[in-house]
C-alpha cells in the first residue's frame, strides 16, 4: 500500500481501538458513520462498499484530531459543526444545544395537528431553530416567528432558516421579561423546550451534555422548576388566540405539575404523551374559546 494512502477499513479500525476504553462499540459506530459522511461523502452503504478503496492518507490527521476531542468527550455534532433534525441539516456549536429525537416527535405532533391553513406560530427559546425551521419547513404557509434571549444563538438559528431555504422572523427575546414587545402578538400555537433540567440532575449526566452543552439553555433553578413553563402560560393570556395550542417538552420528573398548571389555567385538551423512550417527555393544552351570549 502506498504510503501516502489508506483505506476505510483502517480509518474505521483505528477510530474503534481509540475509543473503545471511551464509549461503547454502538455508539463509536455511529461516530464512524457521522465522520465518514462529513469527510468523504460517503453514505452508509459506500463504508461497506468501499472499504478497501484508497483515499489520501492526509485525513488521518483529521481523523486523529477528531478522535482526541472524542476522547475528552466533545459532543461529535460540536466537533463536525452540524447534525440532522426532522430530515433537515443543521449548523451547531457551544452556543446552542444540539437537538434530539424528542423534539423531533414533538414537532412530528404539531405537524399531525388540525392547524389554520396559515397559522401564526411562535418558537419560545428557539436556539439552533431547528423547531422554528423545521416547522417552517413543512408548513410553507404559515408564519412562523421565534425569540431567543441569546444574540448568538439567533445568528446560527438565522444561518440555519438561510440553509434550509425558509422564512422564519427571529427575535431577541427574554420570555421571562413581562414587558416583551411580543406580549400583544396573536398566534395559533406556540412551543418551547425551554431550560427544564434541575441542578439536582446533572450528577447524573454525561460529560459530553454538562461539559460542552450551554447551560443557560439546559438547567433551570432547583426551587423553581416550571419557572418557564409558568412564564409562557402567562403569555399565552395576551399573545395566544382563543382555540389556540401550546405545546412543551418537558422534564418528565415533572410532567403532572405541569399538566396541572395548564388546567388551572383553563386550558382544555391538556395532553401528556410519551417520547421513543416511554417517558412522559411532551405535552399539548388548548385555549378555551369564550362562549358568547345569544339575546331572546
Amino acid at each position: 500500500m502506498n504510503a501516502d494512502k489508506i483505506t476505510v477499513r483502517q480509518i474505521t479500525e483505528f477510530l474503534r481501538k481509540e475509543l473503545s476504553d471511551y464509549y461503547p462499540q454502538s455508539e463509536i459506530q455511529q461516530f464512524i458513520f457521522f465522520i465518514l459522511e462529513d469527510k468523504l461523502g460517503f453514505s452508509r452503504t459506500d463504508l461497506i462498499t468501499n472499504a478497501s478503496g484508497q483515499i489520501d492518507g492526509k485525513i488521518m490527521d483529521e481523523i486523529t484530531n477528531i478522535s482526541k476531542q472524542l476522547i475528552n468527550y466533545k459532543p461529535i455534532q460540536y466537533i463536525l459543526g452540524w447534525t440532522e433534525f426532522y430530515g433537515l441539516n443543521f449548523k451547531v456549536n457551544s452556543n446552542v444545544l444540539i437537538p434530539r429525537p424528542e423534539t423531533e416527535e414533538l414537532v412530528d405532533w404539531i405537524l399531525k395537528e388540525k392547524l389554520p391553513a396559515k397559522p401564526d406560530i411562535l418558537d419560545v427559546g428557539t436556539g439552533s431553530g431547528c423547531i422554528a425551521v423545521a416547522l417552517a419547513k413543512n408548513l410553507p404557509g404559515g408564519t412562523i416567528e421565534a425569540l431567543d434571549l441569546s444574540e448568538k444563538a439567533l445568528q446560527l438559528a438565522r444561518e440555519n432558516a438561510a440553509i434550509n431555504s425558509v422564512k422564519v422572523n427571529f427575535y431577541l427575546e427574554n420570555i421571562l421579561d413581562p414587558s416583551t414587545k411580543l406580549k400583544h402578538s396573536r398566534y395559533d400555537l406556540i412551543v418551547s423546550n425551554p431550560p427544564y433540567v434541575t441542578p439536582d440532575e446533572q450528577q447524573s449526566m454525561s460529560k459530553n451534555v454538562t461539559d460542552y452543552e450551554p447551560h443557560q439553555a439546559l438547567f433551570v433553578r432547583h426551587d423553581d422548576p416550571l419557572l418557564f413553563y409558568r412564564a409562557i402560560v402567562n403569555f399565552t393570556i395576551h399573545a395566544l388566540r382563543e382555540g389556540g395550542w401550546v405545546y412543551f417538552e418537558i422534564n418528565e420528573s415533572f410532567s403532572s405539575e405541569i399538566a396541572e398548571l395548564l388546567k388551572n389555567s383553563n386550558f382544555t385538551d391538556v395532553e401528556l404523551r410519551k417520547d421513543i423512550h416511554e417517558k412522559f417527555r411532551m405535552i399539548r393544552g388548548r385555549k378555551p374559546v369564550k362562549a358568547t351570549e345569544t339575546l331572546e
